[in-house]
């Protein structure tokens, strides 16, 4: 488990085919902590049949009725911008990579150097894409949203077979936006157990309650989309976070990591003052030697400078050695 989550800030359509806004998206992902922002790279005729009329569900949340290769279309990162949003990204201190669809798209990134890879969920069964990705030598990450433990484990042979040796894999639930109760990020473990790899969490899920467990649980990357605010609209606002609720998940993402520490049990060193007033045996009258210990003249009372409370039943019924002032720590030493 790595010492901090790897926070990606996915913008995909969320540029809304505007260039500035999407340098704007990769400078709020820098401001809130982002230390990755994702691309996804392909073209409309590498998608879907041009010709064809298939369309995704009228059911769907979001994009019901649109034909595939019309939302590819106004969803797709332009080529050209590319390399001007990856040195920007850079410049800032974020690392830029991209999901590639095709083999075409993996040239092209490769000539960007792009230093890392994803293979977005839909593609988990495209083995072919994946060890050509692989063949790269690069670090990759597999989201497995929509995908069975077969066909998982079918990319992985791909990946490493082809080459990689820094393989991921991101638990997703592939609905826009997804039910946190579909999430089970207890998966994560089966994923790790299966295949002994790193493993993550992609979140669609709106809020960050999901990555928070995910990052309880071991998560290594956590990806989110961004979006300026989800009222500018566009294919992902829906289920994208806002600069200010990312800021947040990065703030406490951090904070629940470091906060999972070790499983071993010892006192902290900032519990010693706890550990001071905490109660102790105290002689609360003035006795005289020989005179019986009791509850009215022994009692347990902060702060931690007598004799711990476990040794009262040790001292009651007992005579004392000699005379004590009321306000003396009491210890067994006090008695016969």
């Amino acid at each position: 488990m790595h010492p901090q989550p790897f926070f990606v800030a996915e913008i995909s359509a969320n540029h809304n085919q505007d260039f500035g806004r999407a340098m704007t998206l990769i400078q709020l992902a820098a401001e809130a902590g982002a230390d990755s922002v994702k691309f996804q790279t392909y073209k409309p005729e590498t998608m879907a049949l041009p010709s064809a009329d298939f369309a995704v569900s009228e059911s769907h949340s979001l994009w019901g009725g649109i034909k595939l290769v019309d939302l590819y279309a106004s969803a797709m990162t332009p080529w050209e911008w590319h390399s001007d949003l990856f040195n920007y990204a850079r410049n800032l201190g974020l690392i830029p990579f991209s999901s590639p669809f095709d083999r075409t798209a993996v040239d092209f990134l490769e000539n960007l150097d792009c230093p890392m890879y994803k293979i977005a969920s839909l593609e988990t069964g495209d083995v072919d894409l994946i060890e050509y990705v692989a063949s790269t030598n690069k670090p990759m990450i597999i989201s497995t949203g929509a995908s069975t433990l077969d066909e998982i484990a079918k990319a992985v042979e791909a990946a490493q077979g082809g080459g990689c040796r820094d393989l991921q894999l991101l638990v997703c639930t592939s609905s826009y936006p997804a039910d946190p109760n579909e999430s089970h990020v207890r998966r994560m473990e089966t994923l790790r157990k299966e295949f002994e790899v790193e493993i993550g969490i992609s979140d669609h899920t709106l809020g960050i309650g999901v990555a928070l467990a995910a990052i309880a649980l071991g998560a290594s990357t956590v990806e989110k989309h961004i979006t300026i605010r989800r009222t500018d609209g566009g294919h992902d606002a829906a289920f994208s976070m806002e600069p200010e609720e990312f800021k947040s998940l990065v703030n406490e993402g951090r904070i629940a990591r470091a906060s999972l520490g070790s499983a071993e049990w010892k006192i902290q060193p900032s519990e010693e003052e706890s550990r001071r007033l905490r109660r102790s045996l105290f002689i609360v009258q003035d006795v005289r030697k020989g005179e019986i210990a009791s509850r009215q003249n022994v009692s347990g009372l902060r702060p931690n400078l007598g004799g711990p409370i476990a040794d009262i039943s040790h001292i009651l019924g007992r005579r004392f050695n000699q005379d004590y002032k009321a306000g003396m720590a009491a210890t067994v030493d006090c008695v016969d």
